[in-house]
């Protein structure tokens, strides 16, 4: 299985644009095939950063789910609610 740990920040003023993109994201990715867990949260401290959860059965599903069409919509218009480029941390569970 493979880990992945995805942080978004939204510029000032798109916090609720961006939360909303994100929402949408959720729908489709849960709904594809090797997404084990897909979950969003919104730091406590600081309500413009978001940070995605996700599990993958493999490197080929995560791959898949980079390719897919809402991806390539929300990479598209992420110029315009990012204050950062997204941070992607992907990792092996250990124990």
């Amino acid at each position: 299985m493979l880990s992945v740990i995805a942080e978004l920040v939204a510029k000032p003023g798109c916090e609720a644009d961006l939360k909303t993109e994100l929402l949408r994201m959720v729908e489709a990715t849960r709904l594809e095939e090797g997404c084990v867990q897909y979950d969003l949260h919104v730091d406590t401290d600081r309500p413009g950063n978001f940070i995605f959860y996700e599990n993958w059965t493999s490197r080929e599903a995560l791959d898949r789910h980079a390719a897919a069409a809402h991806m390539q919509a929300f990479g598209a218009k992420s110029g315009e609610l990012l204050a950062l480029p997204a941070r992607i941390l992907t990792c092996t569970r250990i124990v």
